[in-house]
C-alpha cells in the first residue's frame, strides 16, 4: 500500500505535492474582518510602538499631554478594533490602583500654590492636586494601549519575531515565550478555581477570604505548571548552545513601519502639545 498521499487530478492523473521548506515559510498573521490596525503586525512591532508611544510620557508630569495621550489611546483602541466591554474588563486591576496613586501624590507631592491641608510630612497643596491628576491621566494612557497593542498577540509569532527580528538571545527568547504562554493561562485558571470554589459551597466566607484562597491556589498552579514546563524544555533541548533554525520566517512590512509611524506621531504630538500651552514639566518639576 502507497503510504504517500497526491492530491487528486480533475484528468485523472496524480501530481506530487508542493513541500513548502521550513526557511521559505513566512509568518502570516491571520487577518480579522474589516480594517484593523494591527492585523498582520510583528509582535516586535507591537511592542516597539508601545515602548515609543508612552515611553516620552514619563519626561514631563502635566495634565495636558497626559490627557492628549488618553485621546489617541481611544483612537487607536477604535483604529485596532479593541471592544469597550473587554478595554474596561482589562483595566480593573489599573482602576483599582489609580486612587492609591494619586492619593499618595496628592499627600506627599511637591508643595507649591495654596495650601488646603497639612500636618507632619503631608501637605496638600494646588501643585500637589495637580500632580496627582496628572499621574492618574498618566497611568491611564500608560496602561490602555499595553493592552490595545498586546492583545491576542500569539507566543510563537512573538517568539520568532524575538529570535529573527530584534535577534535577541535564544535563552531569553524561549523563556520570554513561555512565560507569556503561562501569562495567558492565569485568566483561565482563575475562572476555573471560581467555579470549583462555587460547586463546591466555598465562595461564601467573604469577598476578602476568597481572594486570598484563590490567589494562593493560583499561585500553587503556576509554580507546579512552571517546574513542569521548565523540565519538559529542558529535557527537549531548548537550553542547549548552538544555532537554532526556524520553520518561519519573521520580517517587518510596511503596516509595521506604519504602526510605530503613528505611534511616534502620537507621543510627539502629546508632548509638543503641552511644551506649546507652557504646561510642560519636566518630571513634574
Amino acid at each position: 500500500m502507497n503510504s504517500h498521499i497526491r492530491p487528486a487530478d480533475p484528468h485523472g492523473a496524480t501530481a506530487p505535492a508542493t513541500v513548502i521548506p521550513p526557511h521559505a515559510r513566512e509568518n502570516t498573521p491571520r487577518r480579522s474582518e474589516g480594517f484593523n490596525l494591527l492585523d498582520g503586525t510583528n509582535p516586535v512591532a507591537r511592542i516597539a510602538a508601545l515602548a515609543i508611544f508612552t515611553t516620552p510620557l514619563f519626561i514631563s508630569i502635566d495634565l495636558v499631554s497626559a490627557t492628549v495621550a488618553v485621546g489617541f489611546t481611544v483612537l487607536f483602541a477604535w483604529l485596532c478594533r479593541t471592544p469597550v466591554k473587554e478595554l474596561l474588563y482589562r483595566g480593573i486591576p489599573i482602576f483599582i490602583a489609580l486612587p492609591f496613586s494619586g492619593l499618595s501624590m496628592a499627600l506627599y507631592g511637591r508643595p507649591e500654590g495654596t495650601s488646603y491641608f497639612r500636618w507632619g510630612w503631608i501637605h496638600v497643596t494646588d501643585n500637589s492636586l495637580v500632580l496627582a491628576a496628572a499621574i492618574m491621566i498618566r497611568i491611564l494612557a500608560v496602561a490602555f494601549p499595553a493592552i490595545i497593542f498586546l492583545r491576542h498577540m500569539d507566543p510563537a509569532d512573538l517568539g520568532d519575531g524575538l529570535a529573527q527580528v530584534a535577534k535577541l538571545p535564544n535563552r531569553f527568547v524561549i523563556g520570554a515565550v513561555a512565560a507569556f504562554r503561562l501569562g495567558t493561562l492565569f485568566t483561565r485558571d482563575w475562572k476555573a478555581l471560581g467555579r470549583s470554589r462555587r460547586s463546591r459551597g466555598l465562595s461564601d466566607d467573604g469577598a476578602l477570604v476568597r481572594f486570598s484562597g484563590m490567589f494562593f491556589a493560583l499561585l500553587v498552579v503556576a509554580l507546579r505548571r512552571g517546574g513542569k514546563l521548565a523540565t519538559a524544555m529542558e529535557a527537549r533541548g531548548f537550553g542547549a548552545p548552538g544555532q537554532r533554525s526556524f520553520a518561519r520566517i519573521s520580517r517587518l512590512h510596511g503596516r509595521d513601519w506604519l504602526l510605530m509611524f503613528l505611534a511616534a506621531t502620537a507621543a510627539a504630538v502629546s508632548i509638543g502639545v503641552a511644551v506649546a500651552t507652557g504646561y510642560f514639566k519636566f518630571l513634574g518639576v
